[in-house]
């Protein structure tokens, strides 16, 4: 990302600010958020973004294969600087990777695969999840004082932004299923009517013929209530 071109802080905050939801789904803004990252703060070479969860750490965005690469050795050998900022949510900086004691592996393996130094910050987004921004650079000291709190400052704005992209994304598909669901019943309360005019039998009733038919060929309730509807629609064309 050296070739990127830099972009002002202030650009940066206004990027994230100007996202739409309804254009991009939760990936996508993952991926605006290390990009912008990558050209708002000085020494940066390649962005990730870690994401923790109930199915363990990964990365959801990045720049480069060498922030994955390196992302990727943290969750292997289950400790790290993404790892500890994002269950902490605090910034962890490791400013020369040939002098970095508390990892020695990890960061052997990062020096190896041409990373100079790291800089890791947690993002508080969710109640049950977790994340990091992590910023590398390929030379060691590459981030001053001024550009750690340039980078805590973009964090702060885009945990923002990816809460309420998650928030907006988790409530779509909420959306989504209240109308599968809707439209599951309406088919279902059709195959019940039909079934209660052919059989002369209570609402109950049908919905226990319906029922027994899905477990006798096994398929799901809606699937077979459909194929009613759809055979006594085609019966009752001319």
């Amino acid at each position: 990302m050296t070739d990127a071109i830099p972009m002002l802080p202030v650009a940066a905050f206004a990027e994230l600010g100007r996202i739409k939801f309804n254009e991009t789904d939760f990936g996508g803004v993952l991926s605006r958020v290390a990009g912008v990252a990558a050209r708002t703060v000085p020494g940066a070479d390649e962005v990730s973004v870690t994401l923790v969860g109930a199915g363990g750490a990964h990365t959801a965005a990045f720049t480069g294969a060498l922030a994955l690469t390196v992302d990727e050795a943290q969750y292997t050998q289950g400790h790290g600087p993404c790892l500890l900022a994002a269950a902490a949510t605090k910034t962890v900086h490791v400013p020369d990777m040939a002098a970095e004691s508390r990892w020695p592996t990890w960061a052997g393996q990062a020096l190896t695969a041409g990373v100079g130094c790291s800089l890791s910050i947690g993002l508080p987004m969710h109640e049950y999840v977790s994340g990091a921004l992590n910023i590398y650079a390929n030379r060691p000291d590459a981030f001053d004082d001024k550009a750690v709190t340039l980078a805590e400052t973009f964090a702060e704005y885009a945990a923002v932004a990816m809460t309420n992209a998650h928030l907006y994304d988790t409530q779509v598909t909420l959306a989504q299923h209240m109308q599968a669901a809707m439209r599951s019943r309406a088919v279902i309360e059709q195959a019940k009517g039909i079934i209660m005019g052919e059989r002369r039998c209570t609402a109950d009733e049908a919905f226990a013929i319906l029922a027994k038919t899905s477990q006798e060929s096994n398929r799901k309730l809606r699937d077979v209530a459909a194929a009613l509807v759809a055979r006594a629609a085609s019966t009752a064309e001319p």
